[in-house]
C-alpha cells in the first residue's frame, strides 16, 4: 500500500494543485448543501412531491451548457482561466447568497428558483470548462489523467458529506440556511486561486483569435471518430442516466417515504460509490475505450438493480454501484478527450463534452419527472438502465471497427495502452 499511495496522490506534490483541492473540496461540499436543498425545497416545500417540477429546475440549471456552448469554450480557450474562475465563482457566490436570503425570510417562490436555477446554470456553463481545462495548467499534461481522478475524489468526498449535512441541516433549521452556507463556501475556493504562485503554472497554448474559430471545435469532433463516439455515449448517459437528485428524491419520497434525513443518506450512499470510482481511477496509468465500455454496462447493471430493490438499505447499496460505474465513465471519458484533444482545441472540446453532458438534461429531467409521477420512480430507473446498455453497445461497435480498421487509422486514437479494466 505504501507503494500504490503516492502514485495514486502524486498530484498533490503540487503547492498549486493542493491550494485547488482544499479550496474544492470546502467549495463542493457547499455545493451539494445547496443541491440537496434546492431538490428537497421543490419537492417538499413548494410543491406536492411534483417530480415534473424539480425535472424543470434540473433543465434550467443545466440547459446552459448547450445553450452558451459557443461562448463557453471559446473563452475557456482564449481567455485566462484562473482570472475567469475567480469571476464565475464569485457570481455563483453572490446568486447563492441571493436565493439563500429569500428561503430564510419565507419569501420564496416556486419561479424565483426557476429563474436562479438558470441563471445560475449560466455562470456555471462559463465555469465548468475553464474549471476542467485549468487542471492542465496546475500539474503540466504529466499528470493530468491522475488530477483529474483526484478532483473527481474531492468533489465526490463532497458529495457524500454534503447530502448528510444537508438533510440534518434541513430538519434543524429549514432550507435556507444551505444556501447560505454554500455562498459563505465559496470563500475557500476564491481564496485558493488567490493564493496561488502564478510562476509555477503549466500555461498552454491559447488559441488564437480568427473568424470561425468558434465552430472549429465542432470541425475538429466531426473529423475524430472516437471523440463523436464518446460524446454519443456521454449523451445516452447524461440525458438520461443521470438524473440522480430526481431519481433519488423520489424513490425516497413515493417509495420508501423516507423524510429529508433519509434523502440525505441515499446521495451519500451514491457518493461513497463515485468517490470510490475516482480513487480507482486515480491509480490507472492511462485510460483506455475498453474501461468506458465495461463502465456504462456496470451502471445499466446498477440502475436496473435499484430499480427493482425491494427495501431502502438495497436501494443504497445499489446507489453505491452506479457511482463507481458513473465517475468510472465520467473520468475515463475526460482523461481520454482532453489526453487526445490538440492543447489549442481542449476549451471547446472540453465545452462541448460538458454541454452533451448537462445540456442533455432540459430533456432527459422533464421527461424522467413524466415518467416518475406518471408510470412511477422505479420505471425512470428502468430507462436510466437501458441508457447504461446502449452505450455499453456503442463503446462495443466502436472496438470492433477499430480492430477491423488499418493500424494507422487505430494509432489515431490512443492513449489507451493496456486495458487495466475497472
Amino acid at each position: 500500500m505504501s507503494m500504490a499511495l503516492p502514485r495514486v496522490f502524486r498530484s498533490f506534490r503540487n503547492r498549486n494543485y493542493r491550494l485547488w483541492a482544499a479550496g474544492a473540496l470546502v467549495s463542493n461540499t457547499g455545493t451539494w448543501l445547496q443541491r440537496t436543498a434546492q431538490d428537497w425545497l421543490v419537492l417538499t416545500e413548494l410543491t406536492q412531491h411534483d417530480a415534473s417540477s424539480v425535472g424543470i429546475v434540473m433543465a434550467l440549471q443545466f440547459g446552459p451548457q448547450l445553450l452558451l456552448l459557443p461562448w463557453t469554450g471559446f473563452a475557456a480557450d482564449h481567455f485566462d482561466r484562473r482570472k475567469l474562475l475567480l469571476l464565475t465563482q464569485s457570481a455563483m457566490a453572490i446568486l447563492s447568497l441571493m436565493i439563500g436570503l429569500l428561503t430564510v425570510t419565507g419569501l420564496v417562490t416556486l419561479w424565483q428558483v426557476y429563474v436562479f436555477a438558470f441563471v445560475f446554470g449560466c455562470a456555471a456553463a462559463f465555469d465548468a470548462p475553464a474549471r476542467q481545462t485549468f487542471v492542465t495548467e496546475l500539474v503540466g499534461d504529466g499528470d493530468l489523467s491522475n488530477a483529474v481522478a483526484l478532483n473527481s475524489t474531492t468533489f465526490n468526498t463532497a458529495r457524500m458529506i454534503g447530502p448528510a449535512v444537508a438533510g440534518l441541516l434541513i430538519a434543524a433549521v429549514g432550507t435556507g440556511w444551505a444556501f447560505l452556507i454554500n455562498a459563505g463556501s465559496f470563500a475557500a475556493v476564491l481564496g485558493a486561486l488567490l493564493a496561488m504562485r502564478t510562476s509555477e503554472l503549466h500555461p498552454t497554448v491559447r488559441a488564437r483569435k480568427a473568424s470561425g474559430s468558434l465552430t472549429a471545435g465542432l470541425r475538429y469532433v466531426r473529423d475524430r471518430a472516437d471523440l463523436r463516439t464518446m460524446l454519443f455515449m456521454l449523451f445516452l448517459i447524461g440525458t438520461f442516466g443521470m438524473n440522480f437528485p430526481l431519481f433519488i428524491s423520489t424513490m425516497a419520497v413515493k417509495v420508501f417515504s423516507a423524510d429529508a434525513r433519509g434523502y440525505g443518506l441515499l446521495s451519500s450512499c451514491l457518493a461513497i460509490g463515485t468517490v470510490t470510482g475516482a480513487l480507482l481511477a486515480a491509480g490507472r496509468e492511462k485510460p483506455s475505450f475498453p474501461i468506458l465500455m465495461r463502465s456504462t454496462a456496470l451502471f445499466g447493471i446498477g440502475c436496473g438493480l435499484a430499480a427493482i430493490a425491494p427495501g431502502y438499505w438495497i436501494f443504497a447499496a445499489f446507489l453505491t454501484v452506479i457511482g463507481v460505474a458513473a465517475l468510472t465513465f465520467l473520468n475515463t471519458s475526460n482523461s481520454l478527450m482532453q489526453l487526445t484533444t490538440h492543447a489549442e482545441m481542449r476549451g471547446r472540446v472540453t465545452a462541448l463534452r460538458m454541454a452533451i453532458v448537462f445540456g442533455g438534461t432540459p430533456i432527459g429531467a422533464p421527461l424522467m419527472g413524466w415518467v416518475a409521477d406518471t408510470y412511477g420512480p422505479r420505471w425512470s430507473l428502468g430507462i436510466g438502465a437501458a441508457a447504461g446498455f446502449m452505450a455499453a453497445g456503442v463503446a462495443v461497435l466502436y472496438l470492433m471497427r477499430q480492430r477491423s480498421a488499418p493500424e494507422q487509422a487505430r494509432a489515431k486514437v490512443s492513449v489507451s495502452g493496456e486495458d487495466e479494466g475497472l
